[in-house]
């Protein structure tokens, strides 16, 4: 039975195909980041539409606080990708993301559905947010990955900076409900 520092692939392994890879940049793999780039793309395009809307939604101040901090970062996100297009020689270019329409269209459902200037209501907005936040952390985290193995490590480096806003941004939805949003919601008569 091998040990777990048997078991784990060696360090050198993670980059010994990406002199190849590289040197193809028409490989499949590459066609398929690139595919996931303009994904990511236009989510958080989308996003920088649909943050205004759920900060308006919001009755916590600190909640509609932390969604217009994250926003001004999602902006930024936008701006880091069209850097990594960039690096990659080509044009940014978006192609609509479904999984993040389908969780933008949820995060609506939800203000419908709820009370105004309720914590329920807010309570829902966080949730929505984290969805959003855990689709995103998957995706950068795979995107640094597959740029790492292509040899990309100035576009791994844009994707990873990414990463960490957003593992943060969900903290701070996390701290936000457990300190306070939850507690109140949780004393609202339901309707």
């Amino acid at each position: 039975m091998p040990t777990a520092k048997t078991a784990k692939p060696a360090k050198k392994n993670t980059t010994r195909n990406a002199s190849a890879a590289n040197a193809n940049m028409d490989a499949a793999l590459m066609k398929f980041f690139t595919d996931e780039l303009k994904d990511i793309y236009w989510a958080e395009k989308h996003l920088v539409k649909t943050l205004p809307k759920m900060r308006k939604a919001a009755s916590s101040e600190t909640l509609a606080d932390a969604i217009a901090n994250h926003l001004e970062e999602t902006k930024g996100h936008v701006a880091r990708l069209e850097k990594a297009f960039e690096l990659l020689g080509k044009k940014p270019q978006a192609k609509k993301c479904d999984a993040m329409e389908g969780i933008a269209k949820e995060g609506q459902s939800i203000i419908e559905e709820t009370e105004d200037g309720s914590a329920t209501r807010d309570v829902g907005i966080i949730l929505a947010s984290q969805k959003v936040e855990h689709y995103e952390i998957a995706t950068y985290g795979g995107l640094s990955q597959l740029a790492r193995t292509l040899g990309l490590d100035k576009v791994a480096a844009l994707l990873e900076q990414t990463l960490e806003e957003e593992k943060n941004a969900d903290e701070t939805l996390s701290e936000i409900a457990e300190n306070d949003i939850n507690y109140e919601a949780a004393g609202e008569e339901a309707e």
